[in-house]
């Protein structure tokens, strides 16, 4: 197992997904991030079944950093209650993790 973990939001537009991924690579709350979408999303919300098309934001980061990287999402996502899920990194090639491991620290 390592320290690392890929944190997921989704949004609804193309342009609020990157402006999170921009924001938390600049900010190195995460050393990558990748958009992918559009995805098509069915949730429970305010007592209905809702269908929406969304964009996936996978951030790579490490375990202690999402405490900071949770709430700088917030403070910039458009939802109500955004998906803010994490899901540990169980293994990766050396070189992979070594670049993570330089881009969360920074210059």
């Amino acid at each position: 197992m390592t320290e690392y973990i890929q944190v997921m939001t989704t949004t609804e537009t193309r342009e609020q997904a990157e402006a999170i991924a921009d924001r938390m690579v600049r900010e190195r709350l995460a050393a990558c991030a990748q958009v992918l979408g559009p995805i098509s999303s069915t949730y429970w919300w305010q007592g209905k079944v809702e269908q929406a098309q969304e964009f996936l934001c996978l951030l790579k980061s490490r375990q202690d950093r999402f405490a900071d990287l949770e709430a700088a999402i917030r403070a910039v996502h458009p939802y109500q209650v955004p998906e803010i899920l994490a899901v540990p990194v169980a293994a990766g090639s050396a070189a992979y993790l070594s670049w993570l491991a330089a881009e969360l620290t920074g210059p």
